[in-house]
């Protein structure tokens, strides 16, 4: 392939990127998500730069870099050991951070294991009088395990156990399990579809006995129930890679994300999503994003770096994710 070829091939896929992303901007035009507000949020803002970086739309993504907090069922679809640390950049004195750890094993079952951090930290504190008391601080905590097999070639299942930690104030703690289900099938080299089933059980389970004694009580917050499918399309001429799902919950809410993968060099992947278009109500809350990565082989070692820029609806400014992740 000559060189102009290769700057227009280039050129092309910028422009489908850039098409890509105003079509899902005229989608989010008249569109907003009703569950934002209801416990474990923090767990529904994705998992490291890729997947943000497509809106979250990877129920059915079974290459690159994978992990089983989309889909436990991808896991073995994995075809090396990967490791992932990312961290987000937020206003409001929030933080949001990742680490996670994919591993095939034997070749038709995979594990996967992660830790999602979140928190608000430099909360003025104060007393009855209004007396500064000192800052104060929240954290979520969400610690998963995954584990997935293929029961066929095509067809891959897997579930996820989750710990769920949440500090809301002194001696004022939870601490739960969920889980996740779901399935995975390759129709064939360029189309995989998806289902999952996530949150069976998560929710916080509050005592403030320790705080106010026998005025104090017992509350439990669900977490939304979701049910999920997901399409990923592998585009002609490795062009790149489209994904769609959509999601409802037994909150009434039915959503729809949407992502695109676009390797401009062989080093290079640019991305971009929009996740949270709500099907069903209308409002601006979506969050469309985009973002890139840049890898290098060393060796046996495929070292990335990849980032990220979300639009919030809500706030000032927008958030940064950056990750570092290998491949191994």
């Amino acid at each position: 392939m000559g060189k102009d070829s290769g700057v227009t091939m280039t050129i092309d896929r910028f422009a489908i990127l850039i098409s890509t992303m105003f079509f899902l901007s005229l989608l989010s035009c008249s569109t907003f998500a009703q569950i934002g507000s209801s416990p474990g949020a923090y767990s529904r803002m994705g998992f490291g730069s890729r997947g943000i970086g497509m809106g979250n739309a990877f129920i059915a993504m079974t290459t690159g870099d994978i992990t089983g907090y989309y889909n436990p069922a991808a896991v073995p679809f994995s075809k090396v050991r990967s490791g992932l640390l990312s961290f987000g950049l937020l206003d409001l004195d929030r933080s949001l951070n990742f680490l996670g750890y994919t591993q095939s094993l034997r070749g038709t079952a995979g594990i996967s294991a992660g830790i999602i951090n979140s928190g608000v930290s430099d909360i003025d504190g104060r007393d009855g009088d209004g007396e500064q008391t000192g800052p104060l601080r929240t954290s979520e905590n969400q610690i998963f395990l995954s584990f997935g097999t293929q029961i066929k070639p095509q067809l891959g299942i897997g579930v996820t156990i989750k710990f769920l930690h949440s500090h809301l104030y002194t001696d004022v703690t939870s601490t739960t399990v969920g889980i996740d289900f779901g399935a995975i099938y390759v129709v064939d080299d360029d189309i995989s579809v998806g289902l999952v089933v996530k949150d069976i059980n998560s929710k916080y389970a509050w005592d403030t006995a320790p705080i106010y004694g026998q005025n104090g009580g017992t509350r439990e917050d669900e977490f939304p129930l979701r049910f999920g499918a997901g399409g990923t399309w592998k585009l002609p001429d490795s062009i790149g890679i489209f994904s769609v799902d959509v999601e409802a919950t037994n909150k009434k809410t039915i959503q729809m994300r949407a992502g695109l993968e676009v390797p401009i060099i062989p080093e290079v992947v640019v991305r971009a999503g929009i996740d949270r278009i709500d099907l069903k109500e209308s409002g601006a809350g979506v969050k469309p994003s985009i973002g890139f990565s840049i890898q290098r082989d060393i060796g046996d070692w495929v070292p990335s770096i990849h980032y990220v820029f979300v639009l919030e609806p809500f706030t000032n400014s927008g958030i940064h994710v950056i990750s570092l992740s290998a491949n191994f």
